[in-house]
């Protein structure tokens, strides 16, 4: 049994990447867009703004497996930069602060840019042809 599920990791691994950019495009098109339908609509040029492009652009690049270990590099250090500026200083527990997301995010998208794409992706066929 454990053969089979080693045979099935790098697949997992391109599954959960592909999971999490949805999920966190979504927290961008909720700032850029208000859908799904959202309050928060930050002004061109603030810092949320800046964060929803982040969320949007550097999410299609790892839906897409696309520059993925740079990328997800990028967007670990956006979530822990989101966590300790938006999220912290409300509470030191994430549970109470909202942070839960953006600390997951943040070591989620870490052991992507250390594990890489997986095999379902654009930098991996990239990979394969050169």
């Amino acid at each position: 049994m454990p053969s089979q599920f080693q045979a099935w990791a790098p697949r997992l691994l391109s599954i959960l990447r592909i999971v999490a950019a949805l999920l966190f495009i979504e927290h961008g098109t909720q700032k850029l867009f208000g859908f799904p339908a959202s309050e928060m609509m930050p002004p061109p040029g603030s810092l949320l703004w800046f964060a929803a492009i982040l969320e949007v652009g550097g999410g299609a690049l790892l839906l897409v497996g696309l520059f993925t270990r740079p990328v997800a590099f990028l967007l670990s250090g956006q979530m822990a930069f989101a966590y300790w500026i938006a999220h912290a200083p409300g509470s030191p527990f994430p549970a109470l602060n909202g942070g839960d997301a953006a600390i997951l995010f943040c070591f989620l998208f870490l052991y992507i840019a250390a594990a890489g794409p997986g095999p379902w992706s654009i930098d991996e066929g990239r990979r394969r042809q050169g």
